[in-house]
């Protein structure tokens, strides 16, 4: 009995988790950065806000501007791990982050968002695949309040779909302007990610369009 009642647990589970991605695909809902609020983008914020940070010398920011963009939170958690104890880079996290991805984010990653600990990783994981920010608000919703909801928001992003996504959506990628949401539009349709990586980067160096690719999608 008990086993049965279990796998129709985890068929109720299935529907419902079906349901919402065809409510969410029907509504045209796309992947969005979180907003980040009072949390800094370590890849794009600039020296004298990086230097207002609690805890990050002179020198550290320096570290930083040289070694940037970070492709993981945890490559900015291993060049400030070099000088910082665990405590000092959470406290440096409440305020500068690399967002991450929710769908393909390590438990490593997702831990370094401060306060958050295995119950609510193990949360975040269990509605896996995300299609937008509103599945993540409803779904973690559940568990906190809105205000934690709204802090846990800065930390994270749901990958954009380059032919589909609104100017709104492209332009909650950290660093995204009007003249560079002109160019993910221009080369629409895009049909592989060759393609982007080729057009894009007529306007900006690699290390830019490889920061830039991990907001996107064509999925």
């Amino acid at each position: 009995m008990g086993s049965e009642t279990g796998r129709d647990m985890n068929v109720l589970k299935s529907v419902a988790a079906a349901i919402i991605l065809l409510t969410l695909a029907a509504q045209g809902v796309h992947g969005q950065a979180g907003r980040r609020g009072q949390v800094l983008d370590a890849n794009t914020a600039a020296e004298k806000p990086l230097l207002s940070v609690p805890g990050l010398t002179p020198a550290l920011v320096t570290s930083i501007l040289e070694r940037r963009p970070f492709l993981t939170m945890t490559d900015l958690d291993q060049v400030l791990g070099q000088s910082l104890s665990g405590d000092q880079r959470t406290e440096v996290y409440r305020r500068l982050f690399v967002q991450v991805n929710l769908n393909t984010a390590s438990d490593a990653e997702i831990l370094l968002i401060p306060a958050l600990g295995n119950r609510m990783l193990g949360e975040f994981k269990e509605y896996r695949p995300y299609r937008a920010l509103a599945q993540f608000r409803r779904e973690i919703g559940k568990y906190v309040d809105d205000k934690e909801v709204t802090r846990l928001e800065q930390y994270v992003f749901v990958p954009i779909n380059l032919n589909t996504a609104s100017d709104a959506d492209i332009l909650t990628i950290p660093g995204m302007g009007q003249r560079m949401l002109a160019e993910f539009k221009e080369y629409r349709p895009y049909k592989a990610m060759l393609q982007f990586r080729r057009e894009i980067g007529k306007y900006v160096d690699d290390e830019e369009v490889t920061r830039l690719e991990r907001y996107v999608t064509l999925n």
